[in-house]
Protein backbone atom coordinates (compact mmCIF):
# COMPACT_ATOMS: atom_id res chain seq x y z
CA UNK A 1 0.00 0.00 0.00
CA UNK A 2 1.37 3.29 -1.03
CA UNK A 3 1.34 5.96 1.81
CA UNK A 4 1.46 9.61 0.51
CA UNK A 5 3.88 11.89 2.17
CA UNK A 6 2.78 15.01 2.88
CA UNK A 7 4.26 18.11 0.46
CA UNK A 8 7.84 19.54 1.18
CA UNK A 9 8.55 21.32 4.39
CA UNK A 10 10.79 24.56 4.34
CA UNK A 11 14.14 23.65 6.12
CA UNK A 12 13.67 26.69 8.31
CA UNK A 13 10.73 29.16 8.74
CA UNK A 14 9.60 30.67 5.65
CA UNK A 15 10.94 33.37 4.31
CA UNK A 16 8.28 37.16 4.43
CA UNK A 17 10.40 39.27 1.93
CA UNK A 18 13.14 38.53 -0.84
CA UNK A 19 15.05 40.82 -2.99
CA UNK A 20 16.50 39.85 -6.56
CA UNK A 21 18.37 41.75 -8.70
CA UNK A 22 18.05 41.31 -12.60
CA UNK A 23 19.42 43.74 -15.90
CA UNK A 24 17.33 44.86 -18.47
CA UNK A 25 18.57 42.65 -21.88
CA UNK A 26 18.35 44.11 -25.18
CA UNK A 27 15.33 41.58 -26.11
CA UNK A 28 13.15 42.66 -23.44
CA UNK A 29 12.95 46.46 -24.93
CA UNK A 30 10.93 48.15 -27.46
CA UNK A 31 12.24 50.27 -30.27
CA UNK A 32 13.05 53.00 -27.47
CA UNK A 33 14.96 50.86 -25.32
CA UNK A 34 12.08 50.88 -22.50
CA UNK A 35 11.54 47.45 -21.11
CA UNK A 36 7.86 46.38 -22.11
CA UNK A 37 5.55 45.91 -19.72
CA UNK A 38 4.98 42.29 -20.24
CA UNK A 39 8.45 41.66 -18.91
CA UNK A 40 7.62 42.58 -15.00
CA UNK A 41 5.25 40.12 -14.65
CA UNK A 42 8.17 37.25 -15.12
CA UNK A 43 10.58 39.22 -13.14
CA UNK A 44 7.92 39.34 -10.40
CA UNK A 45 7.97 35.10 -11.08
CA UNK A 46 11.36 35.69 -10.09
CA UNK A 47 11.00 37.13 -6.94
CA UNK A 48 7.67 34.76 -5.82
CA UNK A 49 10.47 31.91 -6.97
CA UNK A 50 13.60 33.12 -5.13
CA UNK A 51 11.38 34.06 -1.72
CA UNK A 52 10.07 30.17 -1.86
CA UNK A 53 13.71 28.45 -2.73
CA UNK A 54 14.99 31.15 0.31
CA UNK A 55 13.35 29.09 2.66
CA UNK A 56 14.38 25.61 1.43
CA UNK A 57 11.47 24.75 -1.03
CA UNK A 58 11.36 25.08 -5.13
CA UNK A 59 8.01 25.03 -7.46
CA UNK A 60 9.53 22.66 -9.18
CA UNK A 61 9.57 20.50 -5.81
CA UNK A 62 6.11 21.29 -4.60
CA UNK A 63 4.64 20.83 -8.76
CA UNK A 64 5.95 16.87 -8.13
CA UNK A 65 3.67 16.92 -5.67
CA UNK A 66 1.06 18.24 -6.75
CA UNK A 67 0.62 21.51 -5.27
CA UNK A 68 0.37 24.37 -8.01
CA UNK A 69 0.55 27.85 -7.98
CA UNK A 70 -1.60 29.66 -9.87
CA UNK A 71 -1.93 33.41 -10.73
CA UNK A 72 -5.64 34.63 -9.73
CA UNK A 73 -5.12 38.21 -9.84
CA UNK A 74 -2.34 40.53 -10.91
CA UNK A 75 -2.11 44.30 -10.18
CA UNK A 76 0.89 46.40 -11.81
CA UNK A 77 1.30 50.38 -10.80
CA UNK A 78 3.74 51.57 -13.28
CA UNK A 79 5.44 54.75 -12.07
CA UNK A 80 8.80 55.36 -14.12
CA UNK A 81 10.34 53.52 -16.85
CA UNK A 82 12.88 50.88 -16.85
CA UNK A 83 15.45 50.76 -19.53
CA UNK A 84 17.48 48.97 -20.93
CA UNK A 85 20.89 47.71 -19.25
CA UNK A 86 19.41 49.39 -15.90
CA UNK A 87 19.51 46.78 -13.32
CA UNK A 88 16.31 46.10 -10.97
CA UNK A 89 16.00 45.29 -7.82
CA UNK A 90 12.79 42.92 -7.18
CA UNK A 91 11.30 42.90 -3.98
CA UNK A 92 9.05 40.59 -2.98
CA UNK A 93 7.05 40.07 0.18
CA UNK A 94 4.74 37.43 1.53
CA UNK A 95 1.45 39.58 2.80
CA UNK A 96 -0.37 36.43 3.86
CA UNK A 97 -3.21 34.39 2.44
CA UNK A 98 -5.68 31.78 3.22
CA UNK A 99 -6.53 28.10 3.03
CA UNK A 100 -6.04 28.14 -1.01
CA UNK A 101 -4.70 31.59 -1.69
CA UNK A 102 -1.24 33.44 -0.93
CA UNK A 103 -0.44 37.44 -1.42
CA UNK A 104 2.55 39.05 -2.65
CA UNK A 105 3.16 42.65 -3.15
CA UNK A 106 6.38 43.72 -5.15
CA UNK A 107 8.32 46.57 -5.59
CA UNK A 108 10.14 47.32 -8.63
CA UNK A 109 13.34 49.56 -8.17
CA UNK A 110 16.52 50.43 -10.68
CA UNK A 111 19.31 50.22 -8.52
CA UNK A 112 21.85 51.09 -11.80
CA UNK A 113 21.19 52.97 -14.67
CA UNK A 114 22.37 51.59 -17.68
CA UNK A 115 25.49 50.20 -16.28
CA UNK A 116 26.63 52.91 -13.77
CA UNK A 117 26.01 52.34 -10.26
CA UNK A 118 23.08 54.76 -8.96
CA UNK A 119 26.23 56.59 -6.48
CA UNK A 120 28.03 57.37 -9.81
CA UNK A 121 25.24 58.07 -11.92
CA UNK A 122 24.35 61.83 -11.53
CA UNK A 123 27.16 62.52 -14.17
CA UNK A 124 24.90 60.49 -16.62
CA UNK A 125 21.80 63.05 -16.12
CA UNK A 126 20.07 60.50 -13.82
CA UNK A 127 19.10 60.13 -10.17
CA UNK A 128 21.79 59.92 -7.56
CA UNK A 129 19.61 57.33 -5.32
CA UNK A 130 17.72 54.17 -6.42
CA UNK A 131 14.24 54.81 -8.12
CA UNK A 132 10.95 53.25 -7.83
CA UNK A 133 9.66 52.48 -10.60
CA UNK A 134 6.08 49.92 -9.91
CA UNK A 135 4.66 48.68 -7.59
CA UNK A 136 2.55 45.52 -8.22
CA UNK A 137 0.59 42.81 -6.56
CA UNK A 138 -0.05 38.88 -7.03
CA UNK A 139 -2.93 36.54 -5.62
CA UNK A 140 -2.58 32.75 -6.21
CA UNK A 141 -4.68 30.24 -6.24
CA UNK A 142 -3.45 26.46 -5.23
CA UNK A 143 -4.84 24.10 -7.71
CA UNK A 144 -4.00 20.19 -7.94
CA UNK A 145 -2.75 18.75 -11.43
CA UNK A 146 -6.31 18.97 -12.68
CA UNK A 147 -6.83 22.78 -12.39
CA UNK A 148 -9.09 22.26 -9.42
CA UNK A 149 -8.82 23.97 -5.95
CA UNK A 150 -6.96 22.36 -3.29
CA UNK A 151 -5.92 23.38 0.12
CA UNK A 152 -2.04 24.99 0.62
CA UNK A 153 -0.02 22.73 2.76
CA UNK A 154 -0.14 23.21 6.55
CA UNK A 155 3.08 25.43 6.58
CA UNK A 156 2.46 27.58 3.55
CA UNK A 157 -0.92 28.46 4.99
CA UNK A 158 0.84 29.97 8.23
CA UNK A 159 3.80 31.25 6.34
Amino acid sequence: MHTPHPPSQPSNELSRTCSVQLRVRYSECDPMGVAHHANYAPWMEVGRTELLRQSGVSYAKLETEGVFLVIAKMEINYKRPIRYDDVVEVRTTWKGGGRVKIVHEYELWVVEHGGHAMGNIAAAGGADVPVLCATAGTMLACVDGKGVLRGLPGWLVSG
